[in-house]
């Protein structure tokens, strides 16, 4: 706590600091990368739950700056295992006796190690196989701890960490880790998306969801079957298989790509380790710890947000955003249709002649007044796909994975019978802008784009209300100096008279100071936002 609450303390400090000296942009980015390396160093010393934070950390590009993203986006989540007499205590009590009433043996060194669960290889009585997940020690009383300091660390960020309020809604990014890692903790949750998954894909042969043993499986322990595969990384493994490596792209993409489309569970944590692939073919799927879930009122207004923004229905392709909660619930509908309209008015040659820095402001302009969030549903669906894109892109060159893409989302249309979405494929089909798509990420990324559009204006704003109570306070300095005065002419105390004229005059360079400034700042407001002011 101590290590984590003064790592916490030096970040507020640089922040203040670079607040105080009215630091540029481009060393605000040089200080979040250097904020977000030292948070990787600190959380790799701790270990524990605290790189399971930082893994969900580093999907909310939404939420916090690209510089500390960067730094913390490939943390691994590997800890050292645990002792072997305390995992046997755990065995022991959660299936009430002797390991060997239910396992013929079991390998005493973990095969992985995460900071919640670890895996240990055993032998059922039939001889069978198992992979055997079991929660680490005391991991209740160290999520206890850490939650509590982070609390404290968020509830002193929220009230005197010079940033706007309402840019990083840091209660609620606390109650979202703290949502995930406890569905995490409980294991008979993971148990549930794994049967999830075994039903989804038991008429797909090019797919492998190992068998749980229900009767073994508790909260603290999960068995599970096990199966041999090779990693995707593994580059000599993937080149002596049968297909080459443009195909298992392929049959890759045919089982995330419906996981992304229709309702029901996805897998969010697409990993090398938990996507293998075995030597007949077959996709193997690992850890449902993490799993998202597109609802089936989801998938719907997903397909019609589609088909509204293709037919240019602005109208229906906000109220869908609205649904979705993208958007909440003060946002202006017609600002939204007119940011849409603007946004997917651009041919892609009309960008190369287009002033890209005109074009910011003017959209700067537009959205200040719109309250944009990423749910955290999509969050995950985001991390997802860009996690399984990387896999991809190292199996198959651009190209390549254009075709393969054509062709698995054609052959998926055809398998949906719905007109709908053939109206959209041969709508896209048509247009020259589907050539230059080189990836759903740009989709997928156009929250996070706004968002950040979003964090430049309210930085603005925050500024702009600096001037403005600096200018009031002038304004109220000005006037007890003026009240000193008559003071010290009333009484003809010349001491009192001095410091106030002294008062007077420097609260009145000061005034007109900032309110130079304030009108300088002035033409960055919104129209709606002049008013107020």
């Amino acid at each position: 706590m101590s290590k984590v609450l003064s790592m916490a303390f030096v970040i507020f400090i640089q922040i203040y600091w670079y607040k105080v000296r009215k630091k540029p942009e481009a060393d605000w980015e040089k200080l979040w990368k250097k904020i977000g390396g030292r948070f990787r160093k600190t959380l790799f010393e701790l270990e524990g739950l605290l790189i399971k934070i930082g893994q969900l950390l580093s999907i909310r590009a939404d939420l916090l700056p690209n510089e500390f993203i960067r730094q913390i986006q490939d943390l691994t989540d590997q800890v050292p295992p645990s002792e072997w007499e305390e995992i046997e205590g755990i065995l022991k009590a959660e299936w009430g006796g002797p390991l060997d009433h239910s396992l013929l043996s079991i390998d005493k060194k973990a095969v992985a190690s995460a900071s919640i669960g670890e895996v240990y290889k055993g032998i059922l009585k039939d001889g069978q196989p198992v992979a055997i997940k079991v929660q680490r020690p005391n991991i209740q009383s160290i999520i206890k701890t850490d939650f509590r300091t982070l609390s404290i660390i968020i509830w002193f960020a929220h009230n005197f960490v010079p940033m706007p309020k309402g840019f990083i809604n840091l209660k609620l990014l606390f109650k979202e880790l703290k949502e995930v890692i406890v569905r995490e903790l409980d294991f008979s949750q993971e148990k549930n998306s794994l049967l999830f998954f075994q039903e989804r894909f038991k008429d797909v042969d090019g797919v492998k969801i190992p068998d749980v043993y229900s009767e073994l499986s508790t909260s603290k322990v999960l068995v599970m079957e096990w199966v041999e595969g090779i990693k995707l990384t593994d580059e000599e493994g993937v080149s002596q298989l049968e297909f080459n490596q443009r195909e298992l792209a392929e049959r890759l993409i045919e089982v995330f790509l419906p996981q992304w489309l229709e309702p029901g569970m996805f897998h969010a944590d697409p990993h090398s380790g938990n996507v293998l692939v075995s030597k007949e073919g077959k996709i193997i799927l690992l850890d449902f710890g993490m799993v998202g879930e597109i609802s089936k009122k989801d998938s719907i207004y997903f397909q019609t947000l589609i088909e509204g923004l293709l037919s240019k229905n602005y109208p229906k392709a906000v109220e869908c955003l609205t649904h979705l909660g993208f958007l909440l619930p003060e946002a202006e509908p017609r600002t939204m249709e007119k940011i849409l309209a603007e946004l997917l008015s651009f041919q892609p040659a009309q960008l190369k002649e287009m002033d890209l820095i005109a074009l910011k402001l003017e959209i700067n302009d537009i959205i200040q007044a719109l309250p944009i969030q990423v749910p955290t549903r999509f969050v995950f669906l985001g991390r997802s796909f860009i996690t399984m894109e990387g896999m991809l892109r190292n199996l198959a060159s651009e190209d390549d994975l254009i075709t393969v893409l054509k062709k698995v989302f054609m052959g998926w249309l055809s398998k949906q019978g719905n007109n709908k979405w053939s109206f959209i494929w041969f709508w896209l089909q048509s247009q020259p802008l589907f050539k230059t798509v080189h990836s759903f990420t740009e989709f997928l990324k156009l929250p996070q784009k706004l968002e950040n559009i979003k964090e430049i204006e309210q930085r603005r704003h925050f500024q702009f209300s600096i001037f403005e109570n600096h200018k009031k306070q002038l304004f109220q300095l000005t006037l007890l100096g003026f009240i000193g005065m008559g003071t010290g002419i009333y009484t003809s105390h010349q001491l009192i008279l001095q410091l106030s004229v002294g008062v007077s005059v420097f609260s009145c360079i000061g005034y007109f100071i900032y309110s130079f400034k304030l009108k300088k700042w002035m033409k960055y407001m919104h129209e709606k936002r002049r008013g107020k002011i």
